[in-house]
């Protein structure tokens, strides 16, 4: 475990990501655990506070997710927000009053205590984010109310003795005014060091999986994407030749893919293994239109040519970039005490019988590239957008050809070169080329046409789970489809994808 860490206990918010942001973003490690988790799951000599996240129930309802009396003991400092106030005000013996509607939005508080701790640094009056139907009525003995609004009467309460806080609202949206301030003087409560960072990550991660590895060797799926790039360099650095990385070229990657991903590795002397499987994925994709289909038959023979090179080395670890968002999503509330349910290689069979290897499991993205950048990894594997595992199978709708794979190849080359050129690209969180199954009618030079459409789409994201569209310059759009269509052979027309997610995906299958 880290040195230092706030467990944050999740109750169901929405919320509860951003709460684990901030206090990265702070320099302040958290990790997520479950509404059941008991005291003997978050105690450790690295702990140094708790916080109880907001949530949909209330607390006044039978059933309702409770909290273990012995976090209470743990010694260490204690912010209950939103729900986990009203939790710490009902276990306490505080009053509790039921709304007959929730308050949702932006509302003004008035700071009622000037030697309040959380408060410390900020105006007597602040624009909060509440999103709550029941409130404290009362606070529980021993606490001092230090904040109110006209219709909550106990908006923040703090027991500084015991050192434990409770607030309303909540301070991990970026609505609520000095909400990061309020977070600070928390962390100073517990007296942080506030020194997470991703040249403190990657030594404490080099450490941990020597002790975990040992003298065993270990085989990673090496896409050329930042997640597995970053997780073969950290390794590289921790275990040397012990590493076996495995690039299988599916014939439905990038243009150049290859090439460009040898290129990028050059420099780092690792143990990649290159596998051409092409001609096979393609051959069993052949007349196949049936998007799941076409996921399943690329997941199956993945796993059989990974699986042959896994099986030539004897490799007893097999190591994934899997990040904190998987491990939170793949696992529901709670996900972070969890390990996902599928794996980045395609679901490998346990009959391999290897351990998982996952050094970037805590992190989020920007927190990757970061440790990317600290590695030594080049800025354009650093900021690379993401590229679905099945690769450009799930961006060609219909039948996939090594002809149409060509094209699409050709026409999503061009937009990125131009996205990369404008400064787009990294203003983008996804961007991408279609090739669509309908033909249209054009006229190039004097000759009619009768050729593929073309689909560009580029989208902004902070999480993946929404998402809109990017609004990209007319000139930029103009450009990009006059270099399509003129440079790429069989493509006479090209559209932008204006959908923003919902309720479309980002991808097309």
């Amino acid at each position: 475990m880290h040195h230092e860490r706030i467990a944050i206990l999740d109750f169901g918010s929405q919320y509860t990501r951003l709460i684990t942001r901030r206090l990265r973003e702070l320099g302040a490690f958290g990790l997520v655990y479950g509404p059941k988790a008991k005291a003997q799951d978050i105690a450790g000599t690295d702990l140094r506070g708790v916080i109880l996240s907001g949530g949909p129930n209330s607390v006044l309802e039978a059933g309702a997710p409770g909290l273990d009396p012995a976090i209470l003991e743990l010694g260490v400092p204690i912010l209950g927000i939103c729900y986990g106030q009203q939790l710490l005000a009902r276990d306490l013996g505080g009053q509790l009053h039921r709304a007959s509607k929730r308050e949702y939005g932006k509302a003004t508080i008035q700071v009622t205590d000037v030697d309040s701790v959380l408060f410390l640094g900020m105006e007597r009056e602040l624009v909060v984010w509440m999103s709550h139907g029941d409130h404290v009525e009362k606070a529980p003995e021993g606490y001092i109310v230090t904040a109110k609004t006209p219709g909550v009467p106990v908006a923040a309460m703090e027991d500084r003795a015991k050192r434990r806080f409770g607030i309303q609202f909540h301070p991990e949206v970026t609505h609520t005014a000095h909400g990061n301030l309020l977070l600070l003087n928390f962390l100073h409560v517990c007296s942080m060091k506030l020194d997470w960072n991703a040249g403190q990550f990657i030594e404490e991660k080099i450490k941990e999986t020597q002790a975990q590895v040992g003298t065993g060797t270990v085989v990673l799926g090496l896409s050329g994407g930042v997640d597995s790039s970053v997780t073969a360099l950290l390794l590289h650095r921790a275990i040397g030749r012990q590493l076996t990385c495995v690039f299988v070229d599916t014939g439905l990657m990038r243009k150049d893919e290859m090439r460009h991903v040898q290129e990028s590795f050059a420099p780092f002397d690792l143990n990649i293994r290159w596998v051409n499987a092409a001609a096979k994925f393609l051959d069993a994709l052949a007349n196949v239109t049936d998007p799941e289909q076409k996921r399943k038959i690329i997941g199956r023979l993945f796993v059989e040519v990974f699986e042959h090179e896994a099986k030539s080395i004897s490799a007893q670890f097999l190591a994934q970039g899997t990040l904190y968002p998987d491990v939170i999503e793949s696992s529901g509330i709670g996900g972070a005490v969890l390990v996902k349910s599928h794996h980045n290689v395609g679901g490998l069979p346990a009959r391999m019988k290897m351990k998982l290897v996952e050094p970037l499991r805590e992190l989020f993205k920007d927190e990757v590239r970061r440790a990317g950048l600290a590695l030594g990894l080049p800025e354009d594997i650093v900021w690379r957008h993401p590229f679905p595992g099945p690769g450009l199978a799930v961006r060609i709708p219909g039948p996939v050809t090594a002809e149409r794979v060509k094209i699409l190849q050709n026409a999503d080359a061009i937009f990125i070169e131009e996205l990369k050129a404008s400064g787009w690209y990294k203003l983008s969180s996804q961007a991408f080329a279609v090739l669509l199954p309908v033909q249209t009618v054009g006229i190039m030079g004097d000759e009619r046409t009768y050729e593929n459409m073309c689909a560009i789409r580029a989208v902004t994201s902070e999480d993946f789970m929404t998402a809109d569209w990017a609004r990209l310059p007319h000139e930029l759009l103009a450009k990009t489809a006059a270099r399509i269509v003129n440079e790429v052979k069989g493509i006479n027309r090209v559209v932008f994808d204006i959908t923003s997610k919902p309720p479309a995906t980002i991808e097309y299958e």
